[in-house]
C-alpha cells in the first residue's frame, strides 16, 4: 500500500529524518512508535506532503510515485491524516464539517452523522451544532477529526498521535475505530509513544532520533521500545544492542 524508499529530511542542514525504508502492507493497522522528538509527526507530514524543506528518497502510494503531488491530490488518491495538533474552523459546525468530508469521500461508509458521532464518543445533541473551534477541548476536537474519517471513507490514514489528548481510560474507545477502519479495509499509519496501542496494531517499528531501529511484531517492538528507554532512546548509545 505505502512503500518509503531512503527517505530523508533536513531542515537548516539539520537531518531530521535520515534514510528512512519502511512497507505498509494494505489492510494494515501498523504502528510507528518512538520517544517525543524521534521524527514521528515529521515523518506523517512527509508522507502528506505537509512540510518543506529538503526531502530526499521516494514515496509510492499503491505503486504510484507521489513525491511531487500536492496534499489534495494525496487526498483525492485516497490518503488522509489526524494530525496530532487539530486546526479549528471558524464560522463551521460539526455537522458542516462531516457534511464536507461525506461529499469529497473516498468510500460512502457512514450515511447517518449521529450514529457516527456515537462510535467517536460524542453525543449527537450536544455536539452537531457547535462550532469547530476552540470552545472544543482537544480530546473533542480529535473524536471529531476521527468522525470526520469515518465520513472520508479513506483507502490510507495516518494516525498521528491520536490519543493525544484524549483522556486514558478512552484508550480502548481508539482502539474500537481502529476496528472499524480495518473491518472497512483501510490501511492505517498509527504515530504514538503509548505502548498501548501497539496492542491494536499487527505490525509495528521502532523509530529513535529520526532512524528505523527495528521492524517487527508488536510485541517485539514492545519490549524494544522499553529497552530503548534504558539506553535513553540512544542507537549511538554504547550500551545500546542493536541485535
Amino acid at each position: 500500500m505505502l512503500k518509503i524508499e531512503n527517505l530523508s529530511y533536513k531542515v537548516d542542514n539539520k537531518t531530521i529524518l535520515n534514510k528512512i525504508n519502511l512497507e505498509v502492507p494494505k489492510n494494515n493497522i501498523f504502528a510507528i512508535i518512538g520517544p517525543n522528538g524521534a521524527g514521528k509527526s515529521t515523518l506523517s507530514s512527509v508522507i502528506m506532503g505537509l512540510v518543506e524543506g529538503n526531502v530526499e528518497g521516494n514515496i509510492y502510494f499503491e505503486d504510484k510515485l507521489i513525491n511531487d503531488l500536492e496534499i489534495y491530490q494525496r487526498a483525492r488518491l485516497g490518503m488522509t491524516m489526524a494530525p496530532q495538533q487539530v486546526a479549528d474552523f471558524e464560522g463551521i459546525t460539526i455537522q458542516e464539517y462531516l457534511d464536507l468530508s461525506k461529499k469529497y469521500a473516498i468510500n460512502n461508509w457512514f450515511d447517518d452523522k449521529e450514529k457516527v458521532l456515537k462510535l467517536v464518543g460524542l453525543n449527537p445533541q450536544k455536539y452537531l451544532k457547535r462550532y469547530v473551534d476552540n470552545s472544543l477541548s482537544g480530546g473533542e476536537r480529535k473524536r471529531v477529526e476521527l468522525a470526520s474519517i469515518l465520513f472520508f471513507g479513506p483507502k490510507f490514514v495516518i494516525l498521528d498521535e491520536i490519543d493525544s489528548g484524549i483522556d486514558f481510560t478512552s484508550i480502548e474507545d481508539v482502539g474500537k475505530i481502529l476496528h472499524i477502519l480495518k473491518e472497512k479495509g483501510a490501511t492505517v499509519l498509527m504515530i504514538t509513544h503509548n505502548e498501548k496501542l501497539l496492542d491494536y496494531a499487527q505490525k509495528a517499528a521502532l523509530l529513535c532520533n529520526g532512524e528505523i531501529v527495528k521492524v517487527g511484531d508488536p510485541r517485539s517492538i514492545k519490549e524494544y521500545f522499553e529497552k530503548c528507554k534504558i539506553c535513553q532512546f540512544s542507537p549511538n548509545s554504547s550500551n545500546f544492542n542493536n541485535n
